[in-house]
């Protein structure tokens, strides 16, 4: 039987008793129905898992005990930020959760010219709150205990001129002369970047170039925002990654 995995953001303490948040109690009473002495699996986001047991409830707190160790090889080789282009609503939503089961470290989400989505600051603190919300359930789902972070949404053009050179930079592009899958070799730290619904533009494209992204295609046909970030990932992890 597979056991409940939460994330929990603390020192996990062998032997220690922890409270859990209000929606972690929540999902634990109300949705799973789990009642104490029941055995759970807790991780902290930054590689640490244990086993842990219900312990108490205490009206609607629920309380777990930390116990021993678990060593679990879950993480990639590959440390792979994805820059995506914001698309709407579920795309996005998706897009960000399997990414997460398919091993990526870092997301930037990034608004273009051809982003349907506009975001103010206070918007782009909301959604970030519940992209970072979806990671870390995808997490949860998937057995990884190192949790990727979501950056702050950022113009591309912001994001192209403040960052540096030093990973191996890929640009999904349906028109390049080179396939993914046909690369001789990958570095560990990739960036990959990928537009939103309708693409990058002339201009975005010449920029990214610039700053040192190599084209790449994902072969004949030109697929969804969120199909190419799966497609990819999936090639990445299958070439050079834990998938091969």
């Amino acid at each position: 039987m597979r056991l409940t995995r939460i994330h929990l953001p603390a020192s996990l303490i062998i032997g220690s008793e922890i409270a859990l948040s209000a929606s972690a109690c929540n999902h634990l009473l109300r949705v799973l129905r789990l009642r104490e002495g029941t055995g759970l699996v807790v991780f902290d986001g930054a590689g640490n898992e244990h086993s842990a047991e219900l312990c108490r409830i205490v009206g609607h707190q629920v309380y777990v005990r930390i116990g021993t160790k678990i060593n679990r090889a879950s993480e990639s080789p590959l440390h792979i930020t994805l820059v995506q282009g914001i698309s709407r609503g579920e795309r996005m939503d998706w897009t960000l959760q399997k990414a997460t089961e398919l091993g990526i470290s870092a997301i930037v989400p990034v608004l273009t010219t051809r982003s349907v989505v506009k975001l103010d600051e206070k918007q782009s603190a909301k959604k970030q709150d519940h992209w970072q919300s979806i990671v870390i359930s995808a997490c949860e789902q998937s057995g990884r205990s190192v949790v990727p972070k979501v950056h702050t949404p950022i113009h591309l053009t912001e994001y192209l001129s403040n960052q540096s050179h030093d990973h191996d930079r890929l640009l999904l592009e349906p028109n390049a002369n080179t396939a993914l899958a046909d690369l001789a070799q990958v570095s560990t730290h990739i960036d990959l970047l990928i537009g939103p619904e309708g693409g990058l533009d002339d201009s975005e494209i010449k920029q990214a170039k610039q700053a040192n992204f190599k084209s790449v295609s994902l072969g004949p046909r030109v697929l969804r925002t969120e199909t190419a970030a799966v497609v990819a990932l999936s090639v990445l992890q299958a070439g050079w990654g834990d998938f091969k």
